[in-house]
């Protein structure tokens, strides 16, 4: 049973040394897969042992695209293979236990665990985050940047999917479900994450990103029975576009009193503070413009699609 890492990035200096360091003695060999570094990641990388890719950035980035180059260096004797963002660290102890529970599960492609932001204290970017990453364990629709993954079960679905910008990994694992395989998450520390989100132009952008990703996904997947990322879609189409349009519309043009139906939106981060406190859902609400925006970036582009920065 072999086991190998593909680790993608750009830029993450320390952070991508912390990675491959926490790699070390835990796979049997290491990718690195870069997307135009240019502070002497290759090198570093190359330095402690692994082996670099360098993406050829003639054409667009993604994710995707970096994670199966990565896929495509491994021989058919590695079995499994733990994806990793840069930007990650590995938890002592996560390989041995993903790989016992796949061994012990044939039916699982892939099996993911806890990912938690290394620093939720420096900003409440990084708060909101490190909440993201606090989902149900058991059976999954889907898993994030960090999994570890039968190789067999990625080739047999062709791997990701090279144009997407983001969502990846569940539109991947949207592919796995109907070619008859599990996805697990397991109450186990698998990662550290570095999100360094310290502004408020930082988290806006990740959130154009989730909603281009949601329109994405439901363009490729919508359809019954999947209905993947459709109420997502809706919800930012709806809260972040067509609702305030109309209201403005109709403040201007029919009565004043119409701008009064704004306050559905202090109305629902109270609704919402039930959940989670109000900070989360200040943030959660005000994301919806934000997913809108990237939602129409989706339906209105043209051409290739811009992989959407916030760091």
């Amino acid at each position: 049973m072999s086991i190998a890492a593909v680790v993608i990035g750009r830029n993450e200096g320390a952070r991508l040394i912390a990675c491959l360091e926490r790699l070390a003695g835990r796979v049997d060999r290491i990718i690195y897969v870069d997307s135009g570094s240019t502070d002497g990641s290759l090198e570093a990388a190359g330095d402690a042992g692994a082996t670099v890719v360098a993406l050829d950035m003639g054409q667009p980035f993604t994710a995707a695209r970096a994670r199966n180059a990565g896929l495509a260096t491994l021989p058919d004797t590695v079995d499994f293979v733990q994806f990793l963002d840069g930007d990650c660290a590995l938890r002592g102890g996560w390989i041995e236990t993903a790989l016992r529970f796949l061994h012990d599960n044939p039916e699982c492609a892939v099996v993911c665990g806890r990912r938690r932001e290394r620093h939720p204290e420096i900003s409440i970017y990084n708060q909101l985050i490190d909440m993201e990453w606090d989902t149900p364990i058991g059976p999954a629709k889907a898993c994030g940047g960090d999994a570890l993954m039968r190789v067999a079960a990625l080739r047999g679905v062709d791997g990701y999917r090279d144009t997407l910008i983001a969502g990846e990994e569940p539109e991947l694992c949207v592919r796995l479900r109907q070619a008859g395989w599990g996805i697990w998450r397991l109450d186990a520390e698998m990662t550290w994450h570095d999100a360094d989100l310290t502004r408020l132009a930082q988290w806006w952008q990740r959130s154009k990103r989730a909603g281009h990703a949601f329109a994405e996904g439901a363009a490729l997947h919508g359809a019954a029975p999947e209905r993947h990322w459709v109420a997502e879609t809706r919800r930012a189409l709806v809260w972040g576009g067509a609702l305030p349009a109309s209201i403005l519309l109709a403040g201007i043009f029919v009565t004043p009193w119409a701008f009064i139906l704004l306050l559905i939106y202090p109305a629902q981060v109270l609704r919402l503070s039930r959940n989670h406190g109000l900070s989360w859902a200040f943030f959660t609400t005000l994301a919806k413009f934000a997913e809108a925006q990237g939602a129409l970036k989706y339906y209105l582009r043209r051409g290739p699609a811009r992989i959407i920065e916030y760091k």
